[in-house]
This record gives structure tokens, C-alpha cells and sequence, in this order.
């Protein structure tokens, strides 16, 4: 169970960075892709610093998760990974509930089944 772990904290800080690419870097480009049920092509011009923002935090979650891999103390790891894996459920549930569903099972789901796998194994 260690490994699905290690595994699935992996998936959710790759999905982060490239959250934090695309809101950072390629808002015009990809974001406009990802997001054009959501926002208005003429939109993503005006919104590029509010995404370079939100951009950033998830940089942070991912960062977050991270570091928990290099954590020697097996309980302190588990702890820093629950807590960043439950920042990153309640940042996907909040955007499940005010923007689209699809987030939940996108961004929330895996960190859910991340949390599972730590508490598991």
C-alpha cells in the first residue's frame, strides 16, 4: 500500500504543477482549451494575473506534496502529505461546488483516494 501511495501523492503533485503551468504560462492558450465551457474566450486576457495567482497556490500544494517525499520520519511524512492532500480535496470540492462539477473528480477524487492509500497503509 506504501507504493499505491507514494504513486497516487505523485499523481495529485504532477496534476498541480501542470495547473501551474497552464494558469502561470499558457492561461491564453491551454487555459482557454480547459476552461471554454467555463469563461469566455474574451475573458482569459483580462483574467491572466487572477490565474497567474491561483497558478502559484498550486504550486504550492504541489510543493507541498512534494516535500513530503524527502521527510526521513515516516509519521511527519504521512502528516505533511494528509495535509497538503487535504488542502488539495478542499480546493477541489470548493471548485466542484462553484464552478464545475468535473473538478471534483478531476482535482479532489485523486487526492481522496491519495489520503485513503496514506491512511491504509
Amino acid at each position: 500500500m506504501e507504493i499505491i501511495a507514494k504513486v497516487l501523492i505523485a499523481i495529485v503533485a504532477l496534476e498541480h504543477i501542470y495547473i501551474l503551468w497552464m494558469e502561470m504560462f499558457a492561461w491564453e492558450t491551454k487555459g482557454k482549451e480547459v476552461f471554454k465551457a467555463a469563461l469566455p474566450a474574451e475573458m482569459f486576457k483580462p483574467t491572466k494575473g487572477l490565474a497567474a495567482n491561483q497558478g502559484l497556490y498550486n504550486g504550492f500544494l504541489a510543493a507541498g506534496l512534494i516535500w513530503s517525499f524527502f521527510i526521513k520520519d515516516q509519521q511527519w511524512q504521512d502528516n505533511i502529505a494528509l495535509f497538503f492532500l487535504g488542502c488539495v480535496t478542499v480546493a477541489g470540492i470548493y471548485g466542484a461546488v462553484s464552478a464545475t462539477k468535473k473538478i471534483f473528480f478531476v482535482q479532489a477524487l485523486p487526492a481522496i483516494l491519495a489520503i485513503i492509500a496514506v491512511l491504509l497503509k
